[in-house]
């Protein structure tokens, strides 16, 4: 049976982290304190989600996701026995990483989480427009402030990453703990290479989001079947390639001989990979959270691993 304790620097995390970009899109409030009751009673205990979650949906403002998951922490008392990560950056209203706007973004994000600290902050997508010396300064002053215990960064190059993590340890700064690269059986050369190499070489926790690919890893997108998901378009997609109709098999082979769902073998084979330490996956609805919550608990074989990271080449 796999870990299912991880590390974050020194935070204790469960290894599925429940993404948080469907509250306020595809889950209402009721549907998402559904899902985080539902997490929670399984063992989980670490939650994603980000300032601009989601601002995408016609009449959102930004912010949504934060609302609603901080009016659950509010109404079930549990702030301390929860791992709260969100990300600055990308709001409508505080776009980038030049310090006063990260600031600003922060102070929204615990505005509406309604707690005085975040356990684990990211700069959600990399603004080569401000130094790594700036955005290291900013986040190190959440740090000593007592607002954000660790900080990480999404969608960051090996080359500024390397640039962040050496301007730290030469001023004695806060040091980014994880990453969050885009990373999946059908997507990995958005993360392996010399971004995967700095983190295993840095001691990084990677926390990859998209790890079902939009849901298509969960193997119900099929030749003629017919999605009913925000998401069914891009999903689809991957049914056109050999890889995506190859991993399909080779993920159907080891669910079958496990008797295990799908996307828990998808999420299994990310826990399995170098570096990583959670997967990020959201639920929709509670049906779908056991197939998620049940990767933290299974251990793929290497000669299982082997396969799905052929079928994946």
């Amino acid at each position: 049976m796999a870990d299912t304790t991880k590390k974050i620097g020194d935070l204790d995390v469960f290894p599925l982290s429940l993404g948080g970009n469907v509250f306020g899109w595809t889950a209402d409030r009721d549907g998402s304190f559904a899902v985080l009751d539902a997490y929670t009673a399984g063992g989980g205990d670490f939650v994603d989600t980000a300032d601009v979650y989601s601002a995408w949906v016609p009449g959102n403002r930004g912010g949504e996701s934060e609302e609603i998951l901080g009016a659950w922490l509010a109404s079930r008392r549990n702030r301390a026995d929860v791992v709260i990560a969100t990300k600055g950056g990308s709001h409508p209203d505080h776009q980038g990483l030049a310090g006063p706007t990260l600031t600003a973004a922060l102070d929204g994000s615990l505005r509406r989480l309604g707690t005085d600290y975040i356990d684990l902050y990211y700069t959600h997508r990399d603004d080569p427009s401000v130094p790594v010396e700036e955005i290291i300064t900013t986040l190190d002053g959440f740090v000593r402030a007592g607002k954000v215990r660790q900080i990480a960064a999404s969608n960051i190059s090996a080359e500024r990453l390397e640039a962040s993590l050496a301007f730290s340890e030469r001023e004695g700064l806060a040091r980014y703990a994880a990453i969050q690269p885009h990373y999946n059986l059908v997507s990995r050369d958005t993360y392996e290479g010399p971004l995967q190499d700095a983190a295993e070489r840095h001691g990084l926790a990677a926390l990859p989001y998209s790890a079902l690919a939009s849901g298509f890893l969960s193997g119900k997108y099929r030749p003629g079947a017919d999605v009913a998901s925000a998401r069914a378009g891009k999903a689809a997609a991957y049914l056109e390639t050999g890889r995506g109709r190859a991993v399909l098999a080779a993920l159907d082979a080891v669910a079958e001989t496990r008797n295990i769902a799908v996307p828990t073998v998808a999420l299994a084979w990310l826990n399995a990979r170098p570096t990583v330490t959670a997967p990020v996956a959201s639920a929709r609805t509670v049906e779908h959270l056991p197939a998620l919550l049940a990767s933290a608990r299974v251990e793929l074989t290497p000669d299982e691993v082997a396969a799905l990271t052929a079928a994946s080449a």
